[in-house]
C-alpha cells in the first residue's frame, strides 16, 4: 500500500473501514469464513467499535450488501447519458455492460454470493439481496418497455436468468464456457422478442 492509499485508509471513519475491510475479507474467505475478530483486526479497529457500529456481524454483513448495492445507480444513469431516449439502444448496451462485469477476473456478484451462502430466508442480508434483485428486475423491465418490446417483463426475466446463470457459470467452468457467449444469445433473445413486438404492432 503506498502513501496516499495509507493516509486515505487513516481518515476514513472507522465504520466506513470497517465496510470496506469486511466486504474485501468476504471476498476473499467467504462470509462463513471470517470472524468480526478478523474484521476488526485488518480494519484497525476493536470488536467494540464494531459491535457499535453495527450491533451483529449479521447486520454487517447485510450493511456491506446495501453499500455493494448502491453503487449500481452511475450504472443506470450512464445507460442513460449513452443513448437519451434511445430504449433499445440501451438495452443493447445494458447487454454489453454486464457482460463486462461478469467477465471479470473473480467477478459475480456480492449479493448472488451472499445468498448461496446464506440460506435462512429471515436473514437481514437476504432481505437486502431481495429487495436489490425486485429493483433492478424492475428497472430492467422499463428499459425493456421503453424499447417498445409488449412482453417487457417476460423480457426482464429472461435477461435476468442468463445473466445470473452466466455468472455461475464463469465460476463453475470458467471464461471459455457457456458463459463467452452471454452477449450473442442475450442478443438474439432480444431480437426474438422485437420480432414478436413488430408481428403484434402490424397485427394492431
Amino acid at each position: 500500500m503506498g502513501n496516499d492509499e495509507l493516509v486515505s485508509e487513516c481518515v476514513k471513519r472507522p465504520r466506513d473501514r470497517i465496510i470496506d475491510t469486511a466486504q474485501l475479507l468476504f471476498r476473499k474467505h467467504g462470509i462463513r469464513g471470517v470472524g468480526v475478530d478478523a474484521i476488526a483486526e485488518e480494519a484497525g479497529t476493536n470488536k467494540m467499535t464494531l459491535y457499535r457500529h453495527f450491533g451483529s456481524k449479521d447486520e454487517l454483513i447485510a450493511e456491506c450488501l446495501r453499500d455493494t448495492a448502491s453503487g449500481v445507480e452511475p450504472f443506470w444513469r450512464d445507460l442513460e447519458a449513452a443513448h437519451p431516449g434511445d430504449g433499445m439502444a440501451q438495452l443493447h448496451e445494458w447487454v454489453r455492460a454486464v457482460a463486462s462485469y461478469a467477465s471479470m477476473e473473480g467477478g459475480g456478484c456480492d449479493l448472488l454470493t451472499a445468498a448461496f451462502e446464506l440460506p435462512e430466508p429471515d436473514h437481514p442480508a437476504r432481505l437486502v439481496v431481495e429487495a436489490f434483485k425486485h429493483e433492478q428486475r424492475n428497472r430492467l423491465a422499463a428499459l425493456c418497455r421503453a424499447a417498445g418490446i409488449v412482453e417487457a417483463e417476460r423480457l426482464a426475466d429472461a435477461l435476468g436468468l442468463l445473466l445470473e446463470g452466466a455468472r455461475v457459470n464463469r465460476r463453475t467452468v470458467g471464461p471459455d464456457g457457456a458463459s463467452a457467449n452471454f452477449v450473442t444469445i442475450a442478443e438474439a433473445v432480444i431480437a426474438s422478442f422485437s420480432a414478436a413486438a413488430g408481428a403484434q404492432a402490424a397485427r394492431d
